[in-house]
């Protein structure tokens, strides 16, 4: 066995051995408990980023872990391969989005395997492989079928940069969440999928996730936007119309005072139609379309309005009210319309003042009376309705009710349930994504492709300087064919499918990923599902995680699978900073995995970003401490290499009774630290602690190196055996290389995790504190179990505490068995 510890030769020969022996494939086994843990799959952008490093560590640990505890753990990987970046690359560099990209899988293939990570390759996907995209062209004829794929024409984000369509949740501050370009506004023909069928399933079902933070919890359920209100309709004299609202505050009816159109609704046109101010109003809306409705509703946005000319009548009192259109309002979020109560809604509160529109106090407070000359703004609280016809006098809670009654009584309104949520948008202007598989047939009109005919075959002579027009509308032979009812001539969808519908089902496919007759064998995910651990960014918490639940409760419904939902627990992990900022090229703060794994090994580099902060806290990169998991893995090395003759020629047989002081308490420490990091990794995933608390075994080898010169043979064994065990999900090369070379021949990743002795554990002596007045003056050992009274009686006793406290009058003792005494003097 070498002296020195050298983790380029061992960690290489290891990789090589797990590869060629397939070490962490698996299969079915109902004679053993599954266990699934995923991370998200990357986007193959060339390289790996120690974010990544970080998610995967994260992944590794506790699948190695589970393997020990007698698991049957999939662990799988590949790649969400479809995207824009390798179209943007291939307009930037002249290569071929295809050859970008597998290139690119490679690469970062070969660098995960150098990090050692135990996924079984056999279960590799790529989503731009025909193999894999055909199965999602399948799912999406699936949601045709069921009514929840539709087209329609409507106003969608557009990125001029990207020359595609982003779905509301791409949009981040009114820029596209990719390239970081202001998002414009454009009336397009698209496909959606109807997830707003889904609305109260996602929102109910939240309770089932135990597993999930809290905060991503919190972001759905907002993001969906369930609330209860009520709708009913202003006349519109002038033009015969009505104008419909919702609302959930009906109990300040009476108080509106103007009523709001988005800019783009339908009525405008013909109210605005030959008034004096038209020009200056479509200007107006023209400019108001173009922005993102994200940035439109924000608070922080400016609220800017135009009077349109006409006026509404308020069917609670009969009064005529101005109609205006605003920034603040839009045509598909609830009805396109809102009333105006400036007194009781703080956003309508700055419109009126701003505008200089009326307000009227309809809610007072209990035991307080509002004033309209001392306000300084809304009042949204509870109270007693007032100036509000027979309702006066009401609790506005039970106002509600009776208003919502008196709608529906009267026949003017009903009582509804709205969404914030809207369809999701999945058509794309882009050439490197899935071909929507649907045929337009003048004659049959809206065709989908069949089955057996699938995949659609992305075509590789293609053009990128097409503009706002798709690459592959420029195709010819891709657009005209068949129509597969009538056989005459039709052309083909020429947009793409949005990538995260393409990442919405991965974790199915790596259930059975070689299934060439379907999407998943159904079985197989019902065995596997749901993934028991999913690990991966909060910042994917309304688009993939949504999507994903969304995509599950289809396919339960049609029957492919029994889960309702797809990640059962979840972790999201923080991200990578250095010198307080997340590491990016532009901040010239980035450090190359492959630089750290070349210097110091990928144990080192995966034992420091575990070991520097809880995975979900942001982790601060440190060159030092990098340093310091190098070191203490050569201090490893080193104590293994020095018990080695003794534990090889040992077995772990032995009566602890014969065991002398220092070897008892090397013992409680070993068993304290399996304790602890058992408890650590499958409890808490505290993986820093449980590092930590390895650390402090091996500094107790080397005290109890420098106490015992002849241990006992079976304890050095033991220790060594657990100690090599426990760091084995951590450090996987060094633990296999030590284990083989000290233990016995086989790898560590296959032995049973160890167990603690509870007797082991428990401590005859225990130190105690001796403060007086609060401030420490002294450590004592005391017998384990005393009570308050001898404890006191202990510490009276020692002859330090009776020289401070002489000339002192004690006032009380304070005693806290196994802990502390202080004595209170005067």
């Amino acid at each position: 066995m070498n002296e020195r510890y050298n983790p380029r030769e061992i960690e290489a020969k290891w990789q090589k051995v797990w590869a060629e022996e397939k070490a962490f494939a698996c299969e079915m086994n109902r004679q053993k408990p599954e266990y699934y843990v995923l991370e998200m799959f990357p986007y193959p952008s060339g390289h790996l980023h120690m974010g990544h490093v970080r998610n995967y560590s994260i992944g590794d640990v506790i699948a190695r872990f589970k393997m020990m505890q007698g698991y049957n753990v999939l662990h799988p990987m590949g790649w969400d391969a479809f995207g824009m970046p390798a179209e943007n690359a291939a307009i930037k560099h002249g290569i071929h989005p295809a050859k970008w990209t597998w290139d690119n899988i490679a690469n970062m293939r070969r660098q995960q395997q150098e990090l050692g990570l135990s996924y079984d390759w056999d279960r590799e996907v790529a989503t731009c492989h025909p193999d894999y995209y055909r199965w999602t062209q399948w799912l999406f004829l699936l949601f045709y079928h069921r009514g929840l794929a539709y087209k329609k024409k409507a106003a969608v984000n557009w990125c001029n940069d990207c020359n595609t369509v982003l779905a509301n949740e791409q949009v981040v501050d009114g820029r596209c969440w990719r390239c970081d370009s202001v998002v414009v506004k454009k009336e397009l023909e698209q496909w959606f999928f109807k997830i707003t069928a889904y609305a109260d399933r996602l929102l109910e079902d939240l309770k089932e996730l135990k597993g999930w933070p809290e905060r991503v919890k919190v972001m759905q359920e907002n993001w969906i936007g369930r609330s209860e209100g009520v709708e009913f309709s202003f006349d519109v004299p002038e033009v015969g119309e009505k104008i419909t609202v919702y609302t959930t505050r009906h109990d300040t009816a009476f108080g509106v005072t103007y009523v709001v159109l988005a800019p783009e609704h339908p009525l405008v046109n013909k109210l605005i139609a030959g008034k004096p101010h038209e020009r200056e109003v479509r200007a107006f809306i023209e400019r108001i379309r173009n922005m993102n409705e994200i940035n439109r509703t924000s608070t922080e946005t400016e609220k800017e309005g135009m009077f349109t000319g006409a006026y509404a009548v308020n069917p609670f009192n009969g009064e005529q009210v101005p109609i205006w259109i605003a920034n603040y309002v839009l045509v598909d979020y609830g009805t396109g319309a809102v009333m105006g109560v400036p007194a009781h809604d703080e956003r309508d509160w700055q419109f009126a003042t701003k505008y200089d529109l009326p307000k009227r106090i309809v809610i007072q407070p209990q035991g307080a009376e509002l004033d309209l000359a001392s306000m300084t703004g809304a009042y949204d609280g509870p109270g007693i309705m007032i100036n509000s016809g027979q309702f006066t006098g009401l609790d506005n809670e039970a106002g509600k009710a009776a208003v919502a009654d008196w709608l529906e009584e009267k026949g003017l309104g009903k009582r509804r349930i709205n969404y914030r949520l809207r369809d999701w948008l999945v058509s794309r202007q882009r050439y490197w994504g899935a071909p929507i598989p649907i045929i337009y047939c003048p004659v049959c009109g809206i065709v989908p492709v069949p089955a057996e005919d699938l995949p659609v075959l992305l075509p590789e002579n293609v053009s990128f300087d097409t503009g706002a027009v798709s690459p592959l509308a420029q195709v010819e032979e891709f657009v005209n064919c068949t129509c597969p009812q009538c056989g005459g001539k039709a052309r083909r969808e020429t947009d793409t499918m949005d990538t995260f519908i393409c990442s919405s089902w991965y974790y199915y496919r790596y259930t059975s990923p070689h299934s060439d007759t379907e999407a998943f064998n159904s079985a197989k995910a019902n065995y596997w599902m749901p993934v028991d651990q999913y690990i991966g960014g909060i910042e994917h918490a309304i688009l993939h995680l949504l999507y994903s639940r969304f995509f599950t409760k289809v396919l339960k419904d049609a029957g492919l699978i029994n889960v309702n939902e797809p990640f059962k627990n979840l972790l999201t992990q923080g991200m990578v900073i250095k010198d307080g900022a997340k590491m990016s090229k532009s901040k010239g703060n980035v450090v190359s995995p492959e630089e750290i794994i070349g210097k110091y090994g990928a144990d080192t580099a995966r034992l420091f970003i575990l070991f520097a902060a809880p995975p979900e806290r942001d982790l601060e990169w440190s060159d030092q401490g990098v340093e310091g998991a190098f070191r203490f893995l050569g201090r490893l090395w080193r104590i293994v290499h020095h018990y080695a003759p003794v534990a090889g020629a040992a077995d772990e047989s032995y009566d602890p009774a014969v065991l002398g002081p220092e070897e008892r308490e090397l013992r409680r420490v070993l068993h304290s630290t399996i304790k602890k990091v058992t408890e650590d990794i499958g409890e808490r995933f505290n993986f820093n602690t449980a590092i930590s608390a390895i650390m402090e075994l091996v500094n107790a080898l080397y005290a109890f190196r420098e106490q015992t010169a002849a241990p006992n043979p079976g304890l050095v064994r033991e220790a060594l055996s657990a100690l090599l065990r426990l760091l084995a999900p951590f450090a996987p090369h060094i633990t296999e290389e030590l284990w083989n070379q000290t233990i016995a021949q086989g790898s560590v990743h296959k032995q049973a995790w160890p167990s603690f002795d509870p007797e082991a554990i428990k401590v005859d002596e225990v130190e105690i504190v001796l403060q007086i007045n609060g401030k420490v003056r002294e450590k004592i050992k005391v017998p384990v179990g005393l009570d308050a009274k001898e404890l006191e009686a202990i510490a009276l006793a020692q002859e330090r505490v009776k020289a401070l406290i002489a000339d002192k009058q004690i006032v009380k003792v304070i005693c806290v068995p196994q802990k502390l005494v202080n004595i209170v003097v005067r």
